[in-house]
């Protein structure tokens, strides 16, 4: 098994914009992270020098651009919003990349393209798989509560995907949640997002046997598996999403 290189570096802030309601974009210049990331993995930023906030922050890695990496995110609390006050310029601490990314051999030989599924900020890391998957073999389904509250629907067509979208509200595409969308376009399946989205999406991979890999969002504070504030009960024991994930198989999460 290769062994996943780990850096702790100095990142610097090329730019850090908002492009949403309350979502932001990063770009950061990090060629030793660029260059060993893989779709699906994060990076832990420490966002203060000083205790306020103690802990480090997770972000998936949005994109891989040469020397550079993306974050997109969403600003929710104390420590995003101190993320958004970051000007271009300065420097982040970053550890990265951490966890298990995606599986890009995912297959089976009934299907012959796969879906991705994103709901809300699960978003972040589907851009970056898509580019590693075949585009034109690829079907996006993007859910979210309200219009405006969808994002990357313009980058995954500009890959080359197929998208739909489907909205709580019905403000635009298809009316209902994003898992309910997916029951009438069943595929190879990778998925990202709030966790009873993720439930719905493991339990339709079981009922119609199609394989599906998950990427679950939890709290973490050390990002390296020491603390265990990030463990979920999977079949064959708990593990920790920072270190055995955040990509886990669907069928693998005990729900």
């Amino acid at each position: 098994m290769k062994i996943q290189k780990v850096f702790n570096l100095k990142s610097k802030i090329l730019s850090n914009k908002k492009v949403g309601e309350h979502y932001w974009h990063c770009l950061l210049e990090t060629p030793e992270i660029a260059n060993h990331a893989l779709a699906g993995q994060f990076v832990s930023i420490r966002l203060s020098g000083g205790v306020i906030p103690l802990l480090r922050r997770p972000f998936s890695i949005h994109k891989v651009n040469g020397r550079n990496i993306e974050i997109l995110y969403e600003v929710i609390g104390q420590g995003t919003k101190m993320f958004s006050g970051k000007r271009t310029g300065e420097y982040l601490d970053l550890i990265g990349p951490l966890g298990n990314g995606f599986n890009y051999g995912l297959r089976t030989t009934s299907y012959e393209s796969q879906i991705l599924v994103a709901g809300g900020m699960g978003v972040a890391p589907m851009v970056f798989l898509a580019k590693k998957l075949s585009p034109g073999r690829t079907l996006v389904l993007i859910g979210a509560r309200k219009k405006r509250q969808i994002l990357c629907e313009k980058e995954f067509k500009n890959l080359g995907c197929s998208v739909k979208i489907a909205t709580d509200d019905g403000s635009t595409g298809f009316k209902g949640k994003v898992t309910d969308l997916l029951r009438s376009l069943l595929s190879t399946i990778y998925a990202c997002g709030p966790k009873p989205m993720l439930r719905e999406v493991s339990r339709i991979s079981k009922e119609f046997k199609i394989p599906a890999e998950i990427s679950l969002e939890e709290h973490m504070a050390c990002g390296i598996g020491a603390c265990l504030g990030c463990v979920v009960k999977t079949k064959t024991g708990v593990k920790r999403v920072c270190k055995e994930g955040p990509v886990f198989n669907a069928d693998e999460i005990a729900w």
